[in-house]
């Protein structure tokens, strides 16, 4: 099977009109002067990257950008050499970005793809672009460059996601549902603090990734294979060029390292761990059962044989996606746990699932972006919801508490109540004043203030607290950190 899936790829190059291991020279391009025969076709189909690594393109030309400037700088080349690179890069850039760009599986990656079309345009000058480097430490480069912009793509996507849940937490600041412990109510909560709770889950999330950026971004270009280079390079000014915060002190650790692409995945496997919890509590607000929320039509489907149907299916992929993206991040880490130092071509196999992780964090962000701030909440029914389960009894105990009834005793009086209030089909607050007392004599009229549901949320006034006063106050500090640090939207990846 995939014998004839890596033939279909070469098929595909054929019929292109681009070159291939049966119209190839005798050696390849890249290695002739050692090997005595061509690379056979079967393994050079297989062991080509292009297929995937064109993603890097971009970074690509702009790692090689940099580096050119900086050959000139410190005299490597000269600054008509120099311009002539950055002339035909420019042009390379364009028909990528025209899709006019041949790519080649004989050239193996997108780094040889592009340098060989450099050459094409503008002669000998091309082939000096790669004075002073290898393609180790050029993808090592490339790939922290395509990183650090697809992190700061997911860190606006996060924090769009919280601005519309710290509105929705403004709006329901009041509105009641009950909160659950063991799937059971559990006590009663105001909305607004349920969904600053998802938002306090999503704020972890960003300063994890605001974390791994500052460790993707150091530069390993300039280590070239594994050694160094005995060109006499300036890596300060490349990575000043690139925007890099520091240079790889070490160069057989900068080419072989992919911690930084394995924090990534641990980070967007934890981002989606939150947002598979919500799609959970998503799926079942809105189920039948429960009806505490309905969501836009245009993120949901219906049933080919069922009419009545309408099925939360964003919510429902992206809990299934959440175990896709921790394959990616388990399959890294077997990528690499036997690699001895340094590069190897193992490594090749990091792109795929990393490009891939990045996708289902991006777009599952996104969604949940759009999604969740347009839940439209059905208050009467959480409220229904919250009245059942004796959701007030620790209001109750505490109520015992501080008439100076021990805990345990205020606990078991209570229990005992509520025993009571089942057998007869009602709630604590339904049971008589009398009947009360009949468990404390310490019950009084005031009892009834908090057994309700408002007096109960509005009672845990304290930081923390579900009380509407702290929803609006936590709101207010979410928005005060959303000025204190903003996050630009990132255009390209």
């Amino acid at each position: 099977m995939q014998q004839r899936g890596l033939d279909k790829v070469s098929q595909e190059t054929q019929s292109n009109g681009q070159n291939n291991a049966n119209n190839a020279p005798e050696t390849s391009a890249l290695w002739g002067g050692r090997f005595s025969e061509a690379t056979d076709a079967f393994v050079q189909v297989f062991t080509a990257s292009v297929g995937f690594d064109q993603r890097l393109a971009f970074a690509d030309i702009q790692g090689s950008r940099a580096h050119a400037q900086m050959l000139v700088e410190v005299g490597v080349l000269t600054q008509e050499e120099g311009q002539s690179i950055q002339d035909g890069l420019n042009q390379v850039e364009q028909e990528i970005r025209n899709g006019e760009f041949q790519w080649r599986v004989d050239l193996e990656d997108v780094h040889m793809n592009i340098e060989t079309r450099l050459t094409q345009l503008i002669g000998i000058n091309g082939k000096k672009l790669h004075t002073g480097r290898s393609r180790n430490d050029q993808v090592a480069t490339d790939i922290r460059l395509y990183l650090r912009s697809a992190i700061d793509a997911c860190l606006f996507q996060l924090r769009q996601l919280q601005k519309g849940l710290v509105n929705l937490a403004e709006e329901h600041a009041e509105t009641i549902l009950p909160g659950f412990t063991h799937l059971q109510v559990a006590q009663p909560v105001t909305l607004g603090h349920h969904l600053l709770a998802w938002t306090a889950m999503l704020v972890r999330d960003e300063e994890r990734l605001v974390q791994t950026r500052q460790r993707v971004n150091f530069m390993p270009l300039g280590s070239a294979a594994l050694a160094g280079t005995t060109f006499p390079i300036n890596r300060e000014i490349t990575a000043k060029l690139l925007g890099f915060e520091g240079i790889c002190d070490n160069s057989l650790d900068a080419v072989s390292d992919r911690d930084f692409a394995i924090e990534f995945l641990s980070d967007a496997a934890m981002v989606m761990m939150h947002l598979s919890r919500m799609s959970e509590e998503v799926i079942l607000w809105m189920s039948a059962q429960f009806q505490f929320i309905d969501l836009p039509d245009r993120f949901c489907t219906g049933s080919s044989i069922m009419p009545q149907k309408k099925n939360p299916d964003v919510a429902e992929l992206v809990r299934g996606k959440t175990a896709r993206s921790y394959g990616h991040l388990m399959g890294l880490l077997t990528l690499m746990k036997s690699q001895p130092l340094a590069y190897n071509k193992d490594n090749q196999e990091d792109k795929e699932p990393l490009f891939d992780g990045i996708d289902t964090l991006y777009n599952s962000l996104m969604s949940f972006a759009q999604m969740l701030p347009a839940m439209k909440v059905k208050k009467e029914n959480m409220r229904k919801a919250a009245l059942q389960g004796f959701s007030t009894a620790t209001d109750l105990a505490d109520y015992l508490v501080r008439k100076n009834v021990p805990f345990r005793d205020a606990h078991e009086c209570v229990g005992s109540a509520v025993a009571h209030a089942q057998a007869h089909n009602c709630d604590l607050s339904d049971l008589s004043l009398e009947t009360l007392q009949s468990f404390s004599d310490v019950i009084e009229q005031d009892v009834f203030e908090v057994l309700t549901l408002e007096g109960s949320v509005a009672a845990r006034d304290h930081l923390g607290g579900t009380a509407p006063n702290q929803v609006r106050a936590s709101v207010a500090r979410h928005r005060e950190r959303f000025e204190r640090n903003p996050i630009s939207e990132v255009n390209e990846i």
